[in-house]
């Protein structure tokens, strides 16, 4: 067993990911809870950590949002505007902390998946990486030294606005307060919105995924071009379409034009542009890396 053990809560949509241990290799429990209502979730998730309570060095929460990590806030630690039922306004910090006496860490899901990749995964021997998911919605983190950028707000990489070829694509677009932002474009219910089915039950034949593949190549070129990451390393269930990243690699390249003369640009992009090295788990394990980063955890 590691010698300090650490918490993770990936807190998402459709379910809870909860996992003790130091890493990748010394994972000790882990277990998974839908998400149904605040009280029957987080009472699930306290009584997992409850026998490990003396041991644990911290706890590292991501959770979907919006929700709120900036310290200062009243409403710190909450689940804010979500449109998931139930969950408006949650004091999901509070109700953990009620109950479980460790210091617990929080930030967004999509920041903790990429601090999980920064400490263990794809972007490990990178001082600079984008970690982006594309599934449900848009979210991206930006790593830099093992810690999430932020300033005035977390970052919004999912609402970014990109080209809109209307007559290549009609659609209006999916976002309740930008219409065709990124998100509004490119996330799974867009493309549900479009065809009526979710985005893996469509066709790889399907002539839209060019398109898709034209809109995340935008936006990735949008954070080359502003932020210049290292690596970057895109999740979420749109790309599980296996010809999905060299489609958007090449995208990227031709929207470049040689402008980024750099080799992981010219001739590496297939190890620039790359899926996540540590999978479905990037996410708790991010959240145990958070824990980690910690003051109290030194």
């Amino acid at each position: 067993m590691a010698e300090k053990l650490y918490g993770g809560i990936e807190g998402g949509g459709t379910k809870f990911n909860c996992a003790i241990g130091d890493g990748p290799q010394t994972i000790v429990k882990e277990a998974r809870f839908a998400t149904t209502t605040p009280k029957e979730t987080i009472g699930q998730v306290i009584e997992f950590f409850t026998p490990f309570a003396d041991q644990l060095y911290g706890i590292g929460l991501g959770s979907f949002g919006p929700f709120d990590v900036d310290p200062a806030s009243p409403t710190f630690g909450y689940i804010t505007t979500t449109p998931k039922p139930g969950w408006g306004n949650t004091n999901i910090l509070g109700m953990l902390r009620e109950k479980i006496h460790t210091p617990i860490a929080v930030d967004m899901d999509v920041v903790v998946a990429g601090l999980g990749e920064a400490r263990w995964g794809a972007s490990k021997n990178d001082s600079h990486s984008l970690y982006l998911t594309i599934g449900t919605g848009i979210g991206g983190g930006y790593i830099v030294d093992g810690q999430p950028l932020r300033a005035l707000t977390s970052l919004e990489m999912g609402h970014i606005r990109i080209p809109h070829d209307l007559k290549l694509d009609p659609f209006q677009g999916a976002c309740p307060y930008h219409g065709d932002c990124f998100e509004g474009l490119a996330a799974g219910p867009a493309i549900q919105a479009r065809f009526g089915q979710r985005a893996e039950t469509l066709t790889d034949d399907n002539p839209y995924w060019d398109v898709e593949a034209g809109y995340i190549a935008h936006a990735l070129t949008n954070f080359i071009l502003s932020l210049a990451p290292q690596r970057i390393i895109i999740g979420g269930g749109v790309m599980q379409k296996g010809f999905m990243f060299p489609l958007v690699r090449k995208k990227v390249q031709e929207l470049l034009n040689g402008y980024i003369s750099h080799d992981r640009i010219i001739d590496h992009m297939d190890d620039y542009i790359v899926p996540p090295a540590l999978g479905g788990q990037a996410g708790v394990l991010g959240c145990i890396a958070l824990a980690m980063n910690q003051p109290h955890s030194t």
